[in-house]
């Protein structure tokens, strides 16, 4: 029988995660502490994910992995024994309270203290993050209970105290705290210097914005939870996948309804005719380049000259820029189909020259001659981009006339991990390879190392779109990174979105020799130990490189030339 290197073993167990989570999916129901449960877990440990650190170590619970998820799940995830993922359902008008984690948007709703129903709007890619996380609570669930419960004559005097610290309503303070602290690192195998690291890290979120209940209820919850279904096999946590989600889960009924919105307030706002620029990035970015100085100015202050100097210094001026935006040409259309994505729609023939920061360099002659509009798109998730923008590009329908929108250039803006360099570079694809797939799409970058600042580290090369981030894998980065792929970095969307780029090239909804531009920031580099996603977000530190891709996007979009007789010509308006 032939050895498999480690990367083999790593792809192989990347392989067998998406099966086993796609035929759960089929199934209907799986449990974690079952043999399908086991199966997943088998697979995650033979991964062994770096997000996920010491996970595979017996000895300790892994405390950075933990952070991380807890910030992805919805509060009281810990004491759940039934979880339900289904689609859209009209929750509204019930006494379920809605819940959104801290750092995803994904909303779930609390049926009771024990159930939590998990509503999936954005495809397969939302279902594989929350069974990778899933798996690893019940990893580090198995770990507690064999450390703080599993004793010959019951649990071990450390359990015993922490039961009856959160049977309390209030919490420990001072030399109190400090000894309760001591008892938990006792369960968690890590020292008291780790373990109050955690405790702070999550009692400020908990207090600021309520999104967790605390260390101390979180190690208890999921330790109880395995200790009841070892006394009874119908207290074991199960994971239930609707008729309704099993029907919609491959189809677009939701990214079908986003662009139907976005499309209708296009043609409310008379721009159906117009030289269109689509771009994905995030919502504050553009605006606040076009919008910041004319916001200074407006109130009397100085505009800097360092185009970041004068992003830092808008920064708690949210309210004057919305407002000043809507006077000049900015519409904000939020999202209510389900998507979770959100659109601005900037008119740039309405950018005033004086508003203009001089580190910009956009012919304001220009824009008011060609007319451009930019519609910028907020991040999907995963396979969702392909969906959103499937359905973008497609004509639509109006007054019983198929109309084509003129679609002048593309431009994706995002995150990535890196994999020769650190946070804060940028990288550029020049292709997007499919992990676990034999799709690989070339792409035709319009962007160079030379459109960004003197000085920054930009990587030049393929990007591999992932399936998720928590299925990462130091030795399959590596071959990807040393191997013929060359690979610069990593991310989850970009191959979706030039999959259904492709597509419209081949129906003849936009023409191949439309600009395509794919520019990535570094948030972290998943090969290296303290800078995967887990070690916490970038701060201030990813404002340069944000602030970098936006200045030299806006940049080529007002500079483009408007070759509308190799575009398709769009109906004209009803």
């Amino acid at each position: 029988m032939q050895e498999l290197s480690k990367a083999q073993r790593a792809r192989q167990a990347i392989r067998s995660f998406k099966i086993l989570s796609d035929s759960v999916i089929l199934q209907g129901v799986y449990k974690p502490s079952g043999m399908v449960g086991d199966k997943l877990a088998e697979a995650l440990r033979q991964l062994s994910p770096e997000i996920y650190g010491s996970m595979n170590d017996s000895r300790v619970v892994e405390l950075k992995g933990l952070k991380y998820v807890i910030d992805r799940m919805p509060r009281g995830i810990e004491n759940c024994t039934r979880l339900i993922l289904t689609a859209q359902e009209d929750f509204e008008k019930t006494s379920f309270v809605k819940i959104v984690p801290l750092k995803r948007r994904r909303v779930s709703y609390a049926v009771s203290e024990t159930e939590l129903c998990f509503v999936i709007t954005t495809g397969k890619s939302e279902v594989y993050d929350i069974l990778t996380h899933i798996t690893f609570l019940n990893i580090e669930a198995q770990k507690i209970f064999h450390k703080g419960c599993n004793r010959a004559r019951g649990s071990c005097q450390e359990w015993g105290e922490l039961e009856r610290l959160v049977a309390r309503d209030e919490e420990p303070v001072g030399e109190e705290l400090e000894q309760a602290i001591w008892n938990l690192s006792i369960i968690l195998g890590r020292t008291y210097h780790e373990t109050r690291e955690t405790y702070d890290y999550l009692e400020k979120s908990r207090r600021d914005q309520g999104a967790n209940n605390g260390l101390f209820r979180i190690v208890h919850g999921i330790g109880r939870r395995v200790m009841t279904e070892h006394a009874a096999a119908k207290n074991e946590l199960t994971i239930y996948f609707t008729p309704a989600l099993q029907e919609l889960i491959d189809l677009q009924k939701y990214a079908s309804a986003w662009a139907e919105a976005l499309k209708g307030e296009i043609f409310r706002l008379g721009f159906q005719e117009r030289p269109l620029h689509v771009v994905s990035a995030n919502m504050h970015s553009m605006r606040n380049l076009l919008y910041g100085p004319g916001v200074l100015a407006a109130a009397g202050m100085a505009v800097p000259a360092d185009l970041y100097e004068m992003v830092r210094t808008i920064r708690d001026r949210e309210p004057a820029i919305e407002e000043y935006a809507a006077g000049h040409g900015f519409t904000f259309l939020e999202d209510h189909s389900g998507s979770n994505i959100d659109a601005n729609l900037i008119d740039l023939a309405r950018i005033r020259a004086e508003d203009i920061h001089p580190a910009l360099s956009i012919d304001p002659q220009r824009l008011a001659r060609e007319r451009p509009v930019l519609v910028v798109i907020d991040y999907a998730f995963g396979t969702q981009a392909f969906e959103i923008m499937d359905e973008l590009l497609r004509p639509c329908e109006v007054v019983g006339k198929e109309v084509l929108f003129a679609v002048r250039s593309i431009s994706i803006m995002g995150k990535a991990g890196v994999l020769p360099g650190k946070k804060g570079d940028i990288m550029l694809a020049t292709a997007h390879v499919m992990e676990g797939t034999a799709n690989n799409y070339i792409v035709n970058n319009d962007l160079s190392a030379a459109d960004f600042d003197p000085g920054s580290v930009v990587h030049v090369g393929p990007m591999l779109t992932v399936l998720g981030t928590s299925l990462q894998n130091r030795d399959v980065l590596e071959r990807f990174l040393s191997s013929s792929w060359r690979a610069v970095g990593l991310e989850m969307e970009g191959g979706h979105y030039q999959r259904a780029i492709s597509g419209a090239i081949i129906q003849g909804h936009i023409p191949a020799s439309m600009k395509v531009r794919y520019a990535y920031y570094a948030s972290d580099n998943p090969m290296v130990s303290g800078q995967t996603l887990a070690s916490g977000p970038m701060g201030d530190d990813g404002i340069v490189p944000t602030y970098m891709i936006s200045k030299v996007l806006l940049e080529k979009i007002a500079s483009h030339v408007d070759s509308a007789e190799q575009q398709p010509s769009p109906e004209p308006a009803p």
